[in-house]
């Protein structure tokens, strides 16, 4: 059986794995080469299981592309700590791109750079040929693309909606049912990566949808990630994404456990290892069973970590800014959050026990009643600070 390989080309490449039966979470386990960390707002919205599909396309790609094989017109709503950056890289690559923000202050500087600006988000959509959407939740994605003077409104025949958001499942279905019904095609698209792979382009892209409008919108999608996966039908990139930030979210109150629980203040230079590795072999091994039940390949799990920012780097990024209580903003807390809650959602759905990521949510719930919102999802360390100062 072929083993997915993390591609690192400068060249375009297609990479096609196909495999007749799902791998089992413990073959997938034996794929890694290890597991050590050195090597390696509102109301849930309920889900359901997702058809499987373990056919999967890995890019590797140049983020050097041809002007010529670019549409003309891109849209981009939603510009925000993800969004911005994102639609600037399309503009810096020379993309004709066209912006709207409910504030519309931040599309100030992108407008700037040469971006147009249009009112709302169906006056968008109408005058592009493909519309980029990076909302904060599911509610607002439903809105912008559904509601009143919606991205969908300003759809026909021929256009492309590729929504790029962390939603949930049924969420995305319902999106892509309203845009599909104007005749346009719909992709799914959350990114593995948060503020600075989205500056650097170097973001990842879960992919599921319209295979046509996927081909349409892959030279957009090389210049703002490094790496991209096709996963089959609206719902699986949903899927992929809630289960890869379910572990992040985990990653975090494992860091707070090295950090604060188990490393004497006076000796920073000698944490217990040992409460770290566990929680996140645990939170790993939950994940990879996730995934398998709700019909997604494991395998590409292992792959997609092990080029994201839950690799051993996010270790010594975060681990020495949570020791000095400093949280600067690279992925907000509450997004984390919102995160963990439909992926919990995403495991109530098929009767998947979650214990490990049910924990970690009810720190980040804390967190945000402190007033950490807006601030690093890191900073659910005070969360646990809160509790231990408790039963002292």
């Amino acid at each position: 059986m072929a083993k997915i390989l993390m591609m690192r080309a400068t060249c375009n490449t297609n990479l096609y794995l196909s495999y007749a039966a799902p791998l089992s979470p413990q073959k997938a386990m034996s794929m890694c080469p290890s597991f050590y960390p050195v090597q390696f707002g509102a109301k849930p919205i309920s889900c359901s299981p997702i058809k499987p599909q373990f056919c999967v396309q890995v890019q590797a790609f140049s983020s050097q592309q041809s002007k010529d094989e670019l549409p003309a017109r891109v849209g981009f709503l939603g510009l925000g700590i993800m969004g911005s950056p994102m639609a600037q890289n399309l503009i810096k690559a020379g993309c004709d791109v066209t912006v709207w923000n409910r504030t519309k202050s931040k599309c100030d500087p992108l407008i700037s750079l040469g971006a147009k600006y249009k009112p709302s988000p169906e006056e968008v959509a109408a005058s592009c040929d493909i519309t980029f959407a990076m909302l904060a939740d599911p509610e607002s994605a439903v809105d912008v693309a559904c509601g009143k003077q919606g991205a969908a409104s300003g759809m026909s025949p021929g256009k492309g909606y590729v929504d790029v958001s962390t939603v949930d499942g049924p969420t995305s279905s319902l999106i892509s049912a309203r845009i599909q019904s104007t005749g346009a095609l719909f992709l799914e698209a959350p990114v593995s990566g948060s503020k600075k792979p989205a500056e650097d382009g170097k973001l990842i892209f879960l992919t599921a949808g319209d295979k046509s409008l996927y081909e349409r919108a892959a030279p957009y999608l090389d210049l703002m990630g490094k790496s991209r996966f096709f996963l089959g039908e609206v719902g699986n990139g949903a899927a992929m994404k809630l289960v890869v930030n379910m572990i992040m979210g985990r990653f975090a109150t494992a860091i707070t456990h090295r950090f604060w629980v188990h490393m004497p203040m006076s000796r920073p230079q000698n944490p217990d290892c040992f409460s770290l590795i566990c929680s996140m072999m645990a939170s790993f091994s939950e994940g990879l069973l996730l995934s398998e039940k709700v019909g997604l390949d494991p395998s590409i799990l292992v792959e997609v970590i092990s080029q994201g920012a839950i690799s051993a780097p996010m270790y010594s990024m975060k681990g020495p800014s949570m020791v000095k209580s400093l949280y600067p903003t690279a992925f907000p807390l509450k997004h984390q959050q919102k995160d963990l809650r439909l992926a919990l959602g995403l495991a109530e759905s098929v009767s998947q026990p979650t214990p490990v990521a049910a924990a970690a949510n009810e720190l980040y719930k804390v967190a945000k009643s402190k007033g950490l919102s807006d601030d690093d999802f890191s900073a659910v360390i005070e969360a646990l600070k809160a509790k231990l100062q408790q039963k002292s």
